[in-house]
């Protein structure tokens, strides 16, 4: 037994359990903030299990599985289906502020040779038109305008790495990768003159560069330094985000260059800014130094498998306790710059279930743990029901029934209300405050609001001694109201708690709120972008009355300011790293919030590569220059390590780079051992003017 307070800095998305004695009031998310989802709970849909809301728009033919006995085949889920359980309440009541749908466009038709088909949406075909056994566009209007009339954001998952199953051989295979824009057809994987697609097998994951330059299992690979399909599916996502779209998941975010996915970044951030998060998988107990690089890098989040893989392991597989989860914890807080934007989840489409015949509970206490820990908490469809099923495709089974009394429900629906109303859900600190291997005590505060949460996972009574909190002085009845077997705490006024009992497999949540008179930043969405870029900044205490914000020591441009939501313009400041901090009207400062990224100006993805460089075994190619994007003529900031086996193989080295467009850039590529000594390319300086738009290659000689 452990009783001590390690503070974690988690400047977004604090968690607890706070309920209401009655029914939690509905409070609707601000679905103008599309760049904060810290106090969000999002609902992750595999759009054709979810609903039929209107039978006319299925497929037919082998494609089709009626009754949904083939999981492979579409069942008949569409946008109207999610309508209809937005306006029946199932969805509103349920208190979730965003959903996650599956990619919107387009997917083949063709039965793979292996009977599969494209329900899932991941086999993309036309990025310019619907999924018709979706819905139209007329269909997806209304899902937006209902969502946002309910205070609910629409996610749209996004495919930018492959179209469909293909084979090289075979022209009649599936669609044979085909792609079109707008109903033309740009190209087939079998027939591809203009280099649309990678044409370099399959990958068999044994390096970063091979998972990124290779096929992903039989899916035709895009060939993301192809100016063609560089524009279209630029163009295409631009599209969704004048549709209305609120969020956006890519999709295989490890299997493209994160040169490129940041020029893409760079495009979304400058069109219509939005919160967007990554897939890059972990295996359990997989931690992987370049998942970090890429969410600190990259302008956007990952989906958390860390915190996923680690919940699972402690209370779904029991090979792990709370004092791993409190490592991971610790240790993502220190590897990730924003680690209150990584979105949470103890299962989704990707793995099996959580649940299984006889974990109810099991299930419940892992909701409560995620619902109140830091990140962006994703609920997958039907884990409020308690779906069961391995791997894929079990784990998307349809919807079968939509019971509002189960306990999971009322958990989801209690703890999303609460992370609506306190602050310390959406921006807190968290502070580890008693722990052994079964019981895990937690507290979240921002300001001067508190939530403390208490977790035992064991099937005994846990007597708890020695707790200190945050929590003023006075008597906290449980939040959950002993929905999870919870109890009343006593706090003295030094912060002491007095001894309880803590049941087996419960969670007791106990809470603050207090207004807070100085500004406090909790979250700034984006954080990275370019001159004249909107930026949205969310906490509390920064008055009524407009204030300033500083980018480093420069004013920026106030568009909208609030005590708890202020927008401004990227001030013209030295690209690069700053801390941002807000001053009131009454001159009262807010503590610094760090790292934000000032890019150059516009991005293209452009492709250095640089042959006969020789190296030593443990030396590697990396490349400096004049902008930040280069590092700065900075060693310790140069890019790379460059790839050597696909592309091109060795001694040529290449790296595909987010650089700024249309401008004169001065280059050199060094080498750089093991133990980090460094030999720079020898002769002038290498120059280089970017394109305006689009990809280019730039080859040189060592």
């Amino acid at each position: 037994m452990k009783g001590s307070t390690m503070i974690i800095r988690v400047a977004s998305i604090s968690f607890l359990f706070f309920f209401l004695l009655s029914s939690p009031k509905i409070v609707q998310a601000d679905v103008t903030n599309k760049v904060n989802y810290s106090q969000d709970v999002i609902y992750q849909i595999v759009t054709d299990r979810f609903s039929d809301g209107n039978p006319a728009n299925n497929p037919s033919g082998a494609i089709f599985s009626q009754t949904c006995s083939d999981l492979h085949k579409y069942c008949g889920g569409d946008w109207q289906g999610i309508i209809n359980k937005m306006n029946d309440g199932y969805l509103t009541e349920l208190g979730i502020t965003a959903i996650w749908i599956s990619q919107p466009v387009e997917n083949v038709h063709a039965l793979h040779p292996s009977g599969y088909t494209s329900y899932h949406g991941y086999w993309a075909r036309d990025y310019k038109k619907t999924n018709p056994y979706y819905g139209s566009f007329a269909d997806f209007d209304r899902l937006i305008q209902t969502a946002h009339s309910k205070g609910i954001k629409i996610i749209m998952d996004f495919t930018p790495n492959h179209s469909s199953p293909a084979l090289e051989t075979n022209p009649s295979y599936a669609e044979n990768g085909a792609i079109y824009n707008n109903g033309v057809r740009l190209g087939t994987y079998s027939n591809d003159p203009n280099t649309l697609f990678h044409h370099n097998g399959g990958t068999d994951f044994s390096s970063y560069e091979d998972s990124i330059y290779r096929n992903l299992y039989d899916l035709a690979d895009y060939n993301l330094n192809n100016n063609v399909m560089d524009q279209y599916l630029k163009e295409s996502i631009k599209l969704w985000l004048d549709e209305g779209i609120d969020g956006i998941r890519v999709d295989a975010v490890k299997h493209m260059s994160e040169g490129w996915q940041t020029s893409l970044m760079s495009d979304i951030y400058t069109h219509k800014p939005v919160f967007t998060f990554g897939e890059w998988f972990l295996g359990a107990g997989e931690v992987d130094p370049q998942n970090h690089q890429f969410a600190n890098e990259s302008g956007m989040s990952l989906l958390d498998f860390r915190f996923g893989q680690t919940i699972r392991s402690v209370l779904k597989d029991r090979s792990s306790n709370w004092y791993d989860f409190h490592a991971m914890i610790e240790s993502t807080e220190n590897d990730y710059n924003e680690v209150i934007d990584q979105v949470t989840f103890i299962d989704n489409h990707d793995m099996s279930r959580f649940t299984v015949d006889q974990s109810k509970r099991q299930t419940d206490l892992a909701l409560a743990v995620m619902l109140t820990s830091r990140g962006v908490p994703t609920i997958y469809y039907g884990t409020e029901q308690y779906l069961t099923g391995g791997n894929d495709p079990e784990n998307r089974k349809p919807m079968k029934t939509f019971d509002r009394s189960t306990n999971s429900y009322q958990l989801i629906k209690k703890l999303a209300s609460l992370r609506q109303t306190n602050p310390a859900l959406g921006y807190g600190e968290t502070t580890e405050r008693w722990i052994n291997a079964d019981v895990y005590i937690y507290e979240r505060t921002f300001g001067n609001h508190v939530v403390l949460t208490a977790v035992n996972s064991s099937s005994k009574n846990y007597s708890i001694n020695s707790l200190n909190t945050s929590l003023p002085q006075g008597n906290y009845a449980d939040e959950l109201q002993q929905r999870l077997d919870g109890h009343s705490i006593s706090v003295q006024a030094n912060g002491s708690v007095n001894a309880f009992q803590l049941r087996p497999n419960s969670v007791s949540v106990w809470q603050v709120t207090k207004p807070i008179s100085s500004p406090l930043i909790g979250h700034v969405g984006p954080m990275m972008g370019k001159s004249g870029n909107t930026v949205t900044i969310s906490g509390e205490g920064f008055g009524d009355k407009k204030g300033s914000v500083l980018f480093g020591s420069s004013s920026s441009e106030v568009v909208s300011w609030s005590n708890t939501k202020i927008e401004v313009k990227v001030p013209n400041v030295t690209a690069g790293y700053v801390d941002l901090s807000v001053v009131s009207a009454t001159n009262k400062k807010s503590p610094v919030y760090s790292k934000f990224e000032v890019l150059t100006g516009d991005q293209v993805s452009v492709r250095f590569a640089v042959n006969s460089a020789t190296t030593n075994a443990g030396t590697n190619l990396y490349i400096v220059g004049n902008v930040s994007e280069l590092g700065n003529w900075d060693p310790n900031k140069a890019i790379g390590p460059m790839f050597n086996q696909v592309i091109y193989k060795y001694p040529t080295w290449y790296y595909d780079i987010s650089v700024p467009a249309g401008k004169k850039v001065e280059y050199k590529y060094i080498k750089k051992d093991q133990n980090g000594n460094v030999v720079w390319q020898s002769g002038n300086n290498r120059s280089y003017t970017t394109p305006n738009s689009g990809t280019d290659t730039v080859r040189t000689d060592w």
